[in-house]
């Protein structure tokens, strides 16, 4: 599988496409998050407006008062961030978002009409155009003896010297209710995800990941 930025992503559908773009793998972006907000904030467009230090909401944006949300935080057009929304900080989230109740979001971006409603976690992580996680879904961002995480993609095991790293979802992916995407999972896109999976490693465009073990071509 090609895992370059252009084949997972739209980039007509986010801020952050010439930085994602200025790396050979997406996940080389998260690093560089935070650093990356504070100056793209200086060129935003005067539709946002600065609500707290190193918070940027677009005007058409409908933020709960109990939200939380840290600095640097940027929040586009037409998003929607719900009560008991918990925002960390370092977090790009695109237009026409939702960021639900219990839901927890840091160090990521978001591209247009991501979806994360209901008890999510996402960290260290980048959410292609429209991706949409299930109530309960999360991306482990940890490994649990706290070594560096490995992108494996079939016998290819690429070392990212990264020890925190998400998920990276293209366009159009579909994560069911509880699952965990563990570190330095990669998913294609247009992709489902059953409910209930722990998804690891590499999955392909256009497919139907029933278990680790169960991946099938999606018909059309």
């Amino acid at each position: 599988m090609d895992l370059s930025s252009d084949n997972l992503f739209d980039f007509a559908h986010t801020l952050a496409g010439d930085y994602i773009r200025s790396f050979p793998y997406p996940w080389q972006a998260i690093t560089g998050i935070k650093d990356f907000i504070i100056q793209l904030a200086k060129t935003l467009p005067e539709e946002y407006r600065e609500i707290k230090d190193g918070i940027w909401v677009h005007r058409e944006a409908q933020v709960s008062p109990a939200a939380y949300i840290a600095a640097p935080t940027i929040i586009g057009r037409g998003t929607e961030v719900r009560f008991g929304a918990f925002i960390r900080g370092s977090a790009l989230i695109g237009e026409y978002c939702v960021i639900g109740n219990s839901t927890e979001l840091k160090n990521v971006i978001l591209m247009d009409g991501v979806q994360a409603p209901h008890y999510n976690y996402v960290g260290d992580s980048i959410l292609g155009y429209k991706s949409h996680l299930g109530a309960g879904a999360i991306t482990s961002n940890v490994k649990a003896d706290k070594k560096p995480v490995e992108i494996k993609c079939g016998d290819v095991v690429i070392t990212t010297g990264m020890k925190k790293l998400g998920a990276v979802l293209g366009d159009f992916v579909e994560i069911g209710c509880n699952s965990v995407l563990n570190p330095g999972t990669v998913i294609g896109r247009r992709t489902s995800v059953y409910p209930l999976t722990s998804a690891r490693g590499v999955y392909p465009p256009d497919s139907i990941v029933k278990n680790t073990e169960t991946v099938i071509r999606r018909k059309y």
